[in-house]
């Protein structure tokens, strides 16, 4: 027996990927992921829903036990209100509890980790960005990672070859 459905719960909820930021993973090891609110003005909100967003320069920084992201940018609608000078590359507040901030704060200040964005995301109608606490890969472990991609597509494709000729 089909379920029946209500029209209203049909409404998209904007559950998604916003932004990737796919350098990350090449110039970082990641440790530890952590999702974060983003303070956003309405603007910033219509620029998101229509993807005009930016995080792969981005990044985060702690001053004064807040959290902060720096270089990311969200570029305005052409229809978007003409009341406001629009920033597209302001700093935005994040969103996190004091103790994971206070947590972070050794991260970043004793070990020397960075607060990298990694990917932006919608979490029921709030805008969620995702960081991630890693340190930056060496060149030689940049190399090692390229290596070992372009090995496990090669072997995929001899795995497949020899599957269809069986």
């Amino acid at each position: 027996m089909a379920k029946k459905t209500d029209p209203k719960s049909d409404k998209d909820d904007h559950k998604g990927t916003i932004a990737l930021n796919k350098r990350a993973r090449h110039e970082y090891h990641f440790d530890e992921r952590i999702e974060a609110g983003i303070a956003l003005h309405g603007w910033e909100v219509k620029s998101l829903r229509a993807g005009r967003v930016n995080i792969t320069d981005g990044y985060a920084i702690i001053r004064h036990g807040e959290l902060f992201l720096f270089g990311a940018q969200i570029m305005p609608l052409a229809s978007a209100s003409t009341h406001i000078d629009p920033e597209e590359r302001r700093t935005r507040k994040l969103l996190l509890n004091r103790r994971e901030i206070d947590r972070l704060v050794g991260q970043v200040e004793r070990k020397g980790y960075t607060l990298v964005p990694t990917a932006m995301y919608w979490k029921h109608n709030l805008v969620k960005l995702e960081l991630g606490l890693g340190q930056g890969k060496k060149e030689h472990d940049k190399r090692d990672a390229i290596k070992d991609r372009e090995w496990q597509i090669e072997k995929a494709r001899t795995l497949n070859a020899k599957n269809r000729d069986a």
